[in-house]
């Protein structure tokens, strides 16, 4: 069989992904890199894309920046803090007056910790992105353990120990403060909740060239009868609906964000041809790709 084609680019180290963004920075560590969003000029739309390090952010934003995660896609309404292991599927949408803090980081930055750092720090799901949303006097809070590694990170320009260090309290400080959140609602999932949630990450990464129940199911190595039911009690919802929803939730950011035309972006979202998608779209959303367009312009 030919090999599957790499819709969804992947960047392993730090500083590819950033020469993929308007940034004007370079890390010369490639285990740890600390950026201030205000090297940010102006809106950017990113779309889906891999990473193969870790990442932490807390932002606040008063405009219209937007998350694309876990098969769903989140409006900032104040400020959040989120986090993220290696390969997950990511994309956003962030305007130009968002603010705050990005760090990115590869584990073996931590040459003096042993401890395995997704067991550590719960937060770090291998299965899904964690994104919480956060009132601003929460921000206000957590800010300045950010805005203390900041600094030891802009002081030294060299092997930045310290300022990984701090890093590292930092993440405990994260924990504690997740703990105390998720004591509030927790509430352990159970099997069907989990098998969602493992077809929801398994949508994100492959909704581009996997488009049946079927071939889910092979992946997660159940029945289509059994996951269909499980996803139906835990969403509301059919497999099917997941599946396209979230290829017309790229349409829709696609269309508003880009200047591509149809034709570009139904080859982008791997589909046979213009018709097909437009077809498909109208379907899902009542409306044509241009009508959509005119609409959100």
């Amino acid at each position: 069989m030919p090999e599957e084609k790499e819709n969804i680019p992947f960047y392993d180290d730090i500083n590819s992904f950033l020469e993929s963004i308007p940034v004007k920075h370079r890390t010369g560590n490639p285990l740890f890199y600390c950026m201030r969003l205000a090297e940010h000029e102006g809106d950017i739309y990113k779309p889906p894309f891999r990473r193969g390090f870790f990442f932490v952010a807390l932002l606040t934003s008063v405009g219209n920046t937007q998350v694309g995660y876990n098969n769903r896609e989140e409006v900032i309404k104040e400020s959040f803090l989120v986090f993220q292991s290696p390969r997950q599927v990511y994309s956003f949408f962030r305007d130009k007056n968002t603010e705050g803090y990005l760090i990115y980081f590869k584990e073996e930055c931590f040459g003096f910790f042993k401890p395995d750092l997704v067991q550590e720090f719960p937060f770090f799901d291998t299965l899904s992105t964690n994104l919480f949303q956060l009132s601003q006097g929460e921000y206000k809070n957590i800010a300045p353990h950010f805005e203390e590694v900041f600094q030891s990170y802009e002081a030294s320009r060299s092997t930045y120990s310290v300022a990984v260090h701090k890093f590292l309290a930092l993440l405990y400080q994260l924990k504690e403060f997740r703990a105390v959140e998720e004591q509030k609602t927790i509430q352990k999932p159970n099997a069907q909740q989990l098998l969602t949630k493992k077809l929801m990450q398994l949508i994100n990464m492959h909704y581009l060239t996997k488009r049946t129940v079927e071939e889910y199911a092979a992946l997660l190595a159940v029945s289509v009868s059994h996951l269909s039911k499980s996803v139906k009690i835990t969403t509301g919802s059919t497999v099917l609906s997941l599946i396209n929803e979230r290829i017309v939730r790229e349409a829709k950011l696609i269309i508003t964000y880009t200047d591509l035309n149809v034709a570009e972006i139904a080859f982008k979202l791997n589909f046979s041809d213009t018709s097909n998608f437009g077809k498909f779209f109208k379907k899902q959303t009542g409306s044509s790709p241009m009508s959509f367009k005119n609409k959100e312009k």
